[in-house]
């Protein structure tokens, strides 16, 4: 059972980060590829594509440089996202988890799709257009395509106030008027980043509000929601992990009564 946990996970983590996983005995390195990679990774409830956008906020918010470098690597080297898709991740990931944060993370993927060109013997391209906005960018409309979007996104009745910089300007304007409507992420992918952010930060009405919307948008079904909870305790910890595995469950259960136990939202 050992062997065979190990082999997967050997398997799993060539696969994943794409090259040789450590020859290294350590407990760390044991418990890196048997549980992350044998057992985490290998799990059917999120695809490995899916799994990227919960691994790459995590990694990015740890401040550890190396294994940020490895998986903007393997994100990009494996083909699961185009560079495109990930500079997305990072503007987003700035959003909920901080610019400086943010910096280092894009840092990354400058220097890695830079090294994955070299290794191929490819120039690297010039940067692509930035994409075009599809939102308005007079100040009223603005305004009110980020109230519409805020409600439709957390799915919820009501919106922030405009009279003050952070929910006028930062909140409406910004966030919910630009920055989820996007056309570079989908709506599931900015959710897993999203709720990844929130779990790590702890403020209780963000990581409540956006699991919930998760779940109450279908973006995100119960079942992945589980998975995420549980990859995202193989990369930001236990102590954290139950805290979103708490909110999680109290969430459900909230989206259950909303819909009279209506066990199709689910789905």
């Amino acid at each position: 059972m050992t062997t065979e946990r190990s082999e997967r996970g050997r398997r799993l983590f060539t696969e994943v980060m794409t090259f040789a996983p450590p020859d290294d005995s350590s407990a760390t390195a044991t418990g890196l590829i048997d549980f992350v990679f044998g057992d985490v990774w290998s799990r059917p409830g999120l695809s490995r594509r899916d799994r990227r956008f919960v691994t790459l906020p995590c990694v990015a918010a740890a401040d550890a440089q190396e294994p940020l470098d490895q998986h903007v690597y393997a994100a990009l080297n494996s083909g699961d996202l185009s560079i495109t898709e990930i500079r997305e991740t990072v503007l987003h990931f700035a959003v909920y988890a901080g610019w400086p944060k943010a910096s280092r993370f894009n840092m990354a993927v400058d220097a890695q799709w830079d090294r994955i060109h070299r290794e191929r013997g490819l120039p690297v391209p010039p940067a692509e257009p930035l994409l075009p906005l599809t939102t308005p960018s007079e100040p009223e409309a603005r305004l009110a395509g980020g109230e519409h979007s805020f409600r439709e996104i957390n799915c919820v009745p009501y919106v922030p106030p405009r009279d003050n910089p952070y929910s006028g300007a930062g909140i409406l304007n910004f966030v919910f008027g630009e920055m989820w409507l996007r056309p570079g992420l989908g709506m599931k992918e900015r959710r897993l980043i999203t709720v990844t952010c929130v779990a790590i930060q702890d403020a209780p009405i963000p990581i409540m509000s956006h699991v919930y919307a998760a779940l109450k948008s279908c973006d995100v079904s119960f079942d992945e929601i589980d998975e995420v909870a549980l990859h995202f305790a193989a990369y930001y910890g236990w102590p954290k992990a139950m805290h979103l595995s708490q909110v999680v469950a109290e969430q459900k259960q909230r989206v259950l009564d909303e819909a009279g136990n209506d066990a199709s939202v689910i789905r």
